[in-house]
This record gives structure tokens, C-alpha cells and sequence, in this order.
């Protein structure tokens, strides 16, 4: 009798609380800050407040205003004098990808061989492993305010999907993820002179072969399989128009955009011809090109990163260099630096649209990889971009490139409630956003260095 007692007070209880536990309010925040800068207009709001609600941004606009909006019992984050900004997007990244720089002798040895330790990830790592590395390094982008970011590739079969699903579901901390599956490419790209009896398995681990039209659009089939939100396709004039064509035209049948890594003038034309979303580097558009995909609205994602001397700042800290090899690796910083300063002038001056992405795959020692990810910022400034037009690369343009405009990139209502903050003021000191003091992805915060309450 007691133990049917008991039982029938259980059931009472759980039933008698759980429309209560449903009708508890949901936590409502509101963040304060000295200014809130809109990378948009420029426009500065000083003081500026945020009212955030089930993860979306429900009011913005002076404190004074947005309190007298906020219900009772509101939770308030005091952040001072500091400058509120948007969540920022890495429209270019390889979360799953951490390679260390090769010794002098060995990246000598072998085709592409700085990056052969990135590849054989593929057999020295099992994926489980792997998309636990991508997890810290997510994580770590999160902490140096991207909340959002594309993942181009080099993650296994389906290890950026898996990780944005678990990021998704709250069960690891990281930024919002759109995932690209594995890279299309031609056999003869990345890698040349692999074990003939292991060459195929290594491959299949990161890439889909491109060998005909026909099975251009089988990649594309294969990758939707993974569940993806995007194609990726590597071309380095080795894929012919048709399949570029057929990759774009199966791909946009199935609602994903297309983006195009192209370095050289014929790569980029064939993506332009073949109607890509985005073309990726750019590294040697003309200005005719430049025209061509402002007319058309092709977007161009610059991955600034090695455009200020990055080569040599890891390698310095990685490895022993020879006098011959410091001395070629400052020579080539020192070319990356003239031709990005031209190209950036050139890409402001032509009106196309653009965005910005770290292209970040590599182990920085002494930084974290949010830390590396940021050193795009002082890049593009030190080749010349104004920095509104840098904040603007990694908000605004970057969200409308994604598709997500009507989601993140702005700090407006019906946003995600993405915002990071810094002490300064970015505009004067663009190293501010290396600095970031606070950071909230869909109104929790991540981490806050400032005074709160």
C-alpha cells in the first residue's frame, strides 16, 4: 500500500508541475554598452542597449528607451564604455585542419610539401578524432568572437556536418557552422605521386573526384547525401567548363550555393562562366574579371590572412630555417604584401562584392585558433582596407554571401542575438577586434571579460 502510495504522489506531482515548469518565463536579457557601432551605415548609438529574448535580438535602440520595454526581472549586462558590434562570420575556414609546418627537409622532399601533414590527417587520425580537434578549434573561434563561420572542406567524409549538428544541439560550444562536406576537385589536384595502393582510400577521405560532367553532378548528389549547405569545388585549370557548369546547375536544382576556390585568371573565368556564388582567393582577377562578377553578383572572398607576412611568422616559430630558406620566405612575404595591397585597392575601386575568410588551417604556436583566425583583420588593414570596409567583409557582406542575411551579420531585431564587444573603438585602432572582451551566440554569452551584473 505505501509503495502504491508513493508511486500515485509521484505521478500527482509530475503531472501537477509540468504545465508550471512549461509556463515559467523565459530568461530575458538586456545588454548595455558605451556605443553599438552598425557596420552597415557606420552609424554610431551612444549609449546603446539590446534587448534579447529567446535567443533573438527583440529591440535596440538607446537604454533609456529599450528598459522601459523590458519586462520585470530582466537579467542586465552592464558592459561600461566598451563598443558593441555584431557576431563575427569566417566566410572561409578549415575547423577540422590543424597542421603543423614540416621541417625544412621534408617540406623540400615531396610535392606540395608544407601541406602534406594537413593530408595525412586522413589516415592518421581517426574521424572521431579529428572532429574532437575540430571541436576545440570551433570552440576556439567562438571565444575570439566568430560566431559564425563557413567550413570549406579538409574534414573528412562528413566531419563538418557532424560537428555542426552537435554544435547545433548544444552538445560541444562552437560557432554556427554551414558545412561543405568533402571538396570537388580533379584527380591531379593537392596531390601528385601518392602510394599507388593507398592513393584512392587517402583521397576518398577528403575529396570527390571530378572525371566527367556526369559525375560532376554525382558529387554534388553525394555531398547533398551528407546532408551539406554547400559545395565547395577546387579548380586550378583542371576541370574542364561543362563540369564547372554542371556542378553549378545540379547544385542550384538542390538550393545549395557553389563556392569556387580559383588563384589563377583561367580558374576564375570558368567559375564566372559556370555561375558561381562565390569565388574564393581571387589571387589574380583582372579588372575585366572584377567587372564581369559586380554585373553579375558574384561575390569575391578574400582570405587575407597571408597577405602580411603569416608565412614567416609561423614558420619562425615552428622550425629551424636555413639562411636560404628565411631568406625566400621573406621575400615571398614581402611579394604576398605588394600584389595584396594592389588587388585590394583594385576589388575597392571595381564595386564588386565582397567578403572576407581567414582560409585558417594552420597550428599558430602561442595563439589559439581563434587568436590566428583574427590576424585577417590587421591583414587587410595593412593592405590598404579602410577598416569599415573590413567590418563590413566579416558582418554584413559576409552574412548576404551565406545566404543569412535575415539572420546574423547586424545587430537588429529578428537577428540571431550574436554580439562580441571591445573596449576601443575598431574604427581607430582595428586591432581592437583582436581584443574581443565579450562574446554572446544566440543571447548566451561565451565569455565576458567586462564588468557585469
Amino acid at each position: 500500500m505505501r509503495a502504491c502510495t508513493l508511486l500515485a504522489s509521484l505521478f500527482f506531482a509530475l503531472f501537477s508541475t509540468g504545465p508550471l515548469a512549461a509556463q515559467s518565463p523565459v530568461p530575458v536579457t538586456l545588454v548595455k554598452a558605451g556605443r553599438l557601432l552598425d557596420p552597415r551605415t557606420g552609424n554610431v548609438l551612444s549609449p546603446a542597449a539590446v534587448l534579447i529574448a529567446e535567443g533573438k535580438i527583440k529591440e535596440v535602440g538607446p537604454p533609456s528607451q529599450v528598459q522601459a520595454d523590458a519586462p520585470a526581472g530582466v537579467r542586465t549586462i552592464d558592459l561600461g564604455s566598451a563598443t558593441l558590434l555584431p557576431g563575427f562570420i569566417d566566410s572561409h575556414t578549415h575547423l577540422l585542419l590543424d597542421v603543423t609546418v614540416p621541417t625544412e627537409a621534408e617540406s623540400t622532399r615531396r610535392y606540395n610539401g608544407e601541406f602534406v601533414p594537413g593530408l595525412l590527417l586522413a589516415i592518421t587520425m581517426s574521424p572521431s578524432e579529428r572532429v574532437l580537434r575540430g571541436a576545440q578549434l570551433a570552440r576556439e573561434d567562438l571565444e575570439s568572437g566568430f560566431t559564425t563561420v563557413r567550413n570549406l572542406g579538409h574534414s573528412g567524409i562528413d566531419g563538418d556536418v557532424a560537428l555542426r549538428d552537435a554544435i547545433n544541439a548544444g552538445r560541444v560550444s562552437g560557432p554556427r557552422i554551414l558545412a561543405s562536406g568533402r571538396k570537388l576537385t580533379a584527380l591531379d589536384s593537392y596531390t601528385q605521386s601518392l602510394n599507388p595502393a593507398l592513393a584512392p582510400a587517402i583521397l576518398q577521405q577528403e575529396f570527390l573526384m571530378i572525371e566527367s560532367p556526369d559525375g560532376a553532378r554525382q558529387a554534388v548528389r553525394t555531398n547533398l547525401f551528407y546532408n551539406v549547405d554547400l559545395i565547395k569545388v577546387s579548380i586550378d585549370d583542371d576541370i574542364t567548363q561543362a563540369e564547372a557548369t554542371a556542378i553549378v546547375d545540379e547544385a542550384h536544382r538542390q538550393h545549395l550555393r557553389v563556392a569556387f576556390h580559383a588563384i589563377s585568371t583561367t580558374a576564375i573565368q570558368m567559375a564566372i562562366d559556370a555561375g558561381a556564388d562565390s569565388i574564393e582567393h581571387g589571387n589574380f582577377v583582372t579588372d575585366e574579371q572584377l567587372k564581369m562578377m559586380r554585373d553579375k553578383g558574384t561575390f569575391l572572398d578574400l582570405t587575407p590572412t597571408f597577405y602580411d607576412g603569416f608565412w614567416m611568422k609561423i614558420h619562425e616559430a615552428s622550425i629551424v630555417m636555413s639562411p636560404a630558406l628565411r631568406a625566400e620566405n621573406v621575400a615571398s612575404d614581402d611579394r604576398a604584401r605588394q600584389r595584396a595591397a594592389a588587388r585590394v585597392q583594385r576589388v575597392l575601386k571595381s564595386g564588386v562584392k565582397f567578403a572576407a575568410g581567414s582560409d585558417m588551417c594552420w597550428f599558430y604556436p602561442g595563439k589559439t585558433r581563434g587568436q590566428a583566425t583574427a590576424t585577417m583583420f590587421s591583414s587587410l588593414h595593412n593592405a590598404g582596407m579602410p577598416p569599415l570596409d573590413i567590418l563590413r567583409a566579416v558582418t554584413t557582406s559576409a552574412a548576404a554571401m551565406l545566404g543569412l542575411q535575415d539572420k546574423v551579420g547586424a545587430v537588429e531585431p529578428g537577428k540571431f542575438a550574436d554580439l562580441v564587444a571591445v573596449t576601443g573603438d575598431p574604427i581607430a585602432d582595428i586591432s581592437e577586434l583582436e581584443r574581443v572582451r565579450l562574446v554572446m551566440k544566440d543571447g548566451k554569452v561565451v565569455r565576458n571579460d567586462l564588468t557585469s551584473h
